[in-house]
């Protein structure tokens, strides 16, 4: 009696110290969440055990007054509610899952006793040959083998039965004959027989290949300069005003390339499906298959996705361009308007239509830029972000004289020092405006020199408007003479204004007037001045000034002489033409 009881209560210290560490083991798990999986998983297999050895010794306990099958249902609803808690270890090969594990066999957990069972029914299946009564249970004391060959396959323990609600011997035979199942399922598929009728069928694939190869080389040799022949002769020209696109040669040429490419295009169609059907003949290397078409599908499909998931953002690039477009237009056709006369602003010359047009179009379309770029492909990445940076960096190093000529062309554009034709001078070169560009200024000389200027020399440096001056005030015109002291000023004045007078060009009104503007050691140093609104003739104008000036001095007898004389002449003539009658 008094053993009994003394096993009764250390059944009850037993229980009491189970639920203690039970309590103990499920705070410990709460506590570490947010630590290792393992450890966690370690932790959730102690709770396992330590409820199944709550639930036998709370069987032990109260075992004495009960039958049999009321304890067998107690036990059953005790494991079907833990079974509710714990998710087990399932075993699953190619989708189907054959059996769960709850419990763990010594030290191993059982999820490793999973792993393990499930390469050993594939080290089993994948054999070349195998016997169908290879599969069977050998009974030990305390654990159940499941047998193929000499290799335990899985060993079923008492607490393996107690999860499942039976014994072990009949939980060990449920299992071998679903091991057996689908180890014979496994050997189907990779055995001899599978090997041999699979290397059949690779010999096909290659023969069918090669022979596909073959006949696509045969059919591009034979039709290629056939095919040839007649597009050049049935081929119409393609002309871009006087320039031929596509002549005979360009024609043939195109035709071999893209004839060339469809060859090549074709045999890659072939292997993109035989190549596939070769690796899909041996379950060892069919997921080779899907992944050599892995390599092709899924950039074409991921590009196809991202070009439907552009869509959105392309359209609203189209409708942006759209409207800008159109309100370059608008602009176009009021720069033209302004530019031709047809529309008058006050205080807006017509020569600013053009500039203003490529100004403001230049700002639409960087406005327009800047709109779109938040909605072009990748453009919120670090590497597109990083190449804009680097672009941007190159530009501002390498353009700020390019940005200085253009910010002097803009400038000069609305100061209007001169225009195109205008004839202008800039230091030592004078000439007409035949261009005007963002960078430079192009100059003709009188002797047909074309002379380019970058704008920001212009706009540094002064220039003379000829054409300018000559349209609002006249420009006036002068050279100078010196003669001696023994001639009368009234005489060589009058002699000047006659050549004046008598040269094209210039103007009377108002009148030539002489200016007396040097009394040397030697000589008086004369300048006629006339007025004249042909700038683009002034250098006949000069020459033909010059040629009356000789005429009209020489036929009063007036030397045209200045040299340092310190003495009178001893009979020497005067260096004067003679005239022909004399």
């Amino acid at each position: 009696m008094l053993t009994k009881s003394y096993k009764s209560f250390l059944a009850i210290i037993c229980l009491f110290s189970c639920l203690f560490v039970d309590a103990q083991v499920e705070m410990n798990v709460d506590s570490l969440k947010s630590g290792s999986d393992s450890l966690v998983q370690v932790l959730r297999n102690q709770v396992q055990e330590l409820q199944l050895q709550r639930i036998m010794m709370q069987e032990r306990l109260e075992a004495s007054g009960r039958s049999d099958s009321i304890q067998v249902a107690e036990r059953k609803a005790r494991i079907d509610s833990l079974r509710k808690i714990t998710p087990g270890a399932p075993l699953v090969i190619d989708g189907d899952t054959l059996l769960v594990l709850y419990a763990r066999k010594g030290g191993v957990y059982a999820e490793t006793r999973v792993e393990q069972a499930y390469s050993r029914i594939m080290s089993q299946g994948k054999r070349l040959t195998m016997f169908t009564d290879s599969v069977y249970v050998y009974e030990s004391d305390f654990f159940s083998d499941i047998m193929a060959g000499n290799e335990v396959i899985l060993s079923v323990t008492d607490i393996d039965a107690l999860w499942q609600n039976t014994t072990r011997q009949e939980l060990a035979a449920k299992y071998s004959e679903i091991i057996s199942s689908k180890i014979a399922e496994i050997h189907e598929e990779y055995g001899l027989h599978q090997k041999l009728i699979g290397l059949i069928w690779v010999i096909i694939i290659i023969v069918a290949q090669y022979s596909l190869i073959k006949a696509t080389l045969w059919v591009y040799r034979k039709w290629r300069y056939r095919l040839l022949r007649r597009v050049m002769r049935w081929a119409a020209p393609f002309n871009i005003k006087d320039y031929e696109v596509f002549n005979i040669r360009r024609r043939g040429i195109t035709f071999l390339f893209f004839f060339r490419m469809l060859r090549i295009f074709v045999i890659a169609l072939q292997l993109l499906v035989s190549v596939p059907l070769l690796f899909s003949v041996f379950p060892e290397t069919k997921t080779l298959t899907y992944t050599i078409l892995g390599y092709i599908w899924n950039p074409f499909v991921d590009i196809v996705m991202s070009i439907i998931g552009y869509l959105p953002n392309l359209f609203k690039i189209i409708v942006i361009i759209f409207c800008f477009r159109y309100i370059v237009k608008a602009l176009h056709y009021l720069s033209d308007e302004v530019a031709s006369g047809k529309l008058k602003i006050n205080g807006f010359y017509a020569d600013w239509a053009q500039p203003t047009y490529f100004i403001l179009r230049f700002l639409l379309y960087s406005f327009m830029f800047v709109i779109i770029w938040p909605l072009l492909p990748s453009s919120n990445s670090e590497i597109f972000q990083g190449v804009s940076v680097f672009i941007g960096v190159l530009v501002s190093l390498g353009s700020s004289s390019i940005v200085g000529n253009v910010m002097a062309g803009l400038v000069m554009t609305y100061m209007r020092p001169f225009r195109i034709g205008d004839f202008i001078r800039f230091g030592d070169v004078e000439g007409f405006v035949i261009e005007k560009t963002a960078l430079v200024t192009r100059i003709k000389t009188r002797k047909n020199e074309v002379i380019t200027i970058p704008n920001s020399n212009l706009m540094s440096s002064q220039t003379s408007n000829f054409t300018f001056a000559a349209e609002n005030y006249g420009v006036i015109v002068h050279t100078k003479v010196t003669i001696g002291y023994d001639m009368k000023h009234e005489l060589i004045e009058g002699l000047l204004l006659a050549a004046a007078k008598s040269t094209r060009y210039l103007l009377q009104k108002p009148l030539p007037f002489v200016r007396v503007t040097s009394l040397d050691d030697f000589y008086v140093e004369y300048e006629i001045n006339a007025y004249t609104h042909h700038t683009n003739h002034l250098s006949e104008i000069y020459s033909e000034l010059h040629q009356h000036i000789l005429d009209h001095f020489h036929g009063a007898g007036v030397e045209i002489m200045s040299p340092h004389i310190f003495a009178h002449r001893n009979d020497l003539e005067l260096q004067i033409p003679k005239n022909e009658n004399n």
